[in-house]
């Protein structure tokens, strides 16, 4: 039970802790493919968290088949002693089904919105094939439309879109800026990014946590996306590019350089690029690891404890001539 507790109180605190953490000194923006994976980390560590309490209360029901020597036994009782919980088969049952609801709304979730992206998208190749045309010097597909817009379809079939409205609109480096944008997007799989972050929001909508973390990854996929296209463009020609395409337009499927907070990413385009020190980076992502791992850590140490007593010792394979002469 102790176990258990500590994993469900671990969980809540990183929940209520995370938020204020990521949000400090915007620190995020400045890294934000350290942020995403910072994210992602600490939900994913309270998932994990609750999961292994569901299971750690279900240790002690789970049946040991075939160990009659008592040496085994003994290191049976060992293990299972930590995790005894009042409540005994109703305890165990409820955290087998703790543990099984949380992985299957997730994992509904997810499924569910990698199917419904990937059939929308596919839906939308169609008609690009129908009404599009391929632009091959640019490696875009070209639509016939009066709003400018730019977006990219990715996953099978990936392929970059733009209006004839933004071919016109755009300077040839803003054009060049919003293309290497998008291929950002599709090298760097922000769509499963993405895609995890709504899961879990969608799976847990009661949780301010995960919503926090699907509208921050959304701001900060843009800003990864942004720092790759300025790093062989500029920045100034991304900024431009990014007033010219406000407010269009993309399906709901897609990634659009003008999605995710379009005006603060603007602003920090045009202001002096203030990047993480590399001595904070690693210390924050030394810290995100160290939070992942620890519900495991939790969760397994009176297993490793009952091995290191004695109870639950190691299989001794004898020497063999040979290495015994060596010794």
């Amino acid at each position: 039970m102790t176990i258990a507790l500590w994993l469900l109180g671990y969980a809540a605190l990183v929940g209520a802790l995370a938020p204020a953490l990521l949000a400090r000194d915007g620190w995020t923006a400045r890294a934000p493919r350290l942020g995403i994976w910072a994210w992602q980390a600490l939900t994913s560590t309270v998932v994990v968290s609750a999961v292994l309490a569901g299971l750690a209360l279900a240790v002690p029901a789970m049946p040991v088949v075939g160990s009659a020597a008592e040496l085994l036994q003994a290191c049976v009782m060992a293990v299972r002693a930590p995790y005894e919980a009042p409540g005994g088969g109703a305890a165990a049952a409820g955290g087998t089904l703790l543990a099984a609801a949380i992985l299957a709304r997730g994992g509904w979730c997810l499924a569910a919105g990698l199917f419904r992206a990937r059939r929308e998208r596919a839906r939308h190749a169609r008609v690009l094939a129908m009404v599009g045309s391929v632009r091959d010097d640019l490696g875009v597909t070209v639509l016939e439309d009066g709003r400018p817009a730019a977006y990219c379809l990715p996953g099978r079939g990936r392929r970059i879109v733009l209006t004839s409205a933004a071919l016109t609109a755009l300077e040839p480096h803003e054009l060049n800026a919003v293309i290497a944008h998008e291929r950002a997007h599709i090298r760097q799989r922000h769509h499963l990014v993405l895609a995890c972050a709504d899961a879990l929001r969608r799976a847990f909508p009661f949780l301010p946590l995960f919503r926090h973390a699907a509208e921050e990854t959304q701001r900060l996929v843009e800003m990864a996306a942004d720092d790759e296209a300025t790093a062989r463009t500029g920045s100034l020609p991304l900024a431009g590019a990014l007033v010219e395409l406000a407010g269009a337009g993309a399906p709901a499927s897609a990634l659009a350089a003008s999605g995710g907070h379009a005006a603060d990413r603007v602003r920090r385009l045009l202001a002096p690029r203030q990047p993480l020190r590399r001595a904070v980076a690693w210390g924050w992502a030394v810290t995100v690891a160290v939070a992942l791992a620890l519900p495991v850590v939790l969760a397994a140490q009176p297993a490793v404890a009952a091995t290191a007593m004695g109870s639950c010792p190691l299989p001794h394979f004898p020497l063999t001539p040979a290495e015994a002469a060596a010794l």
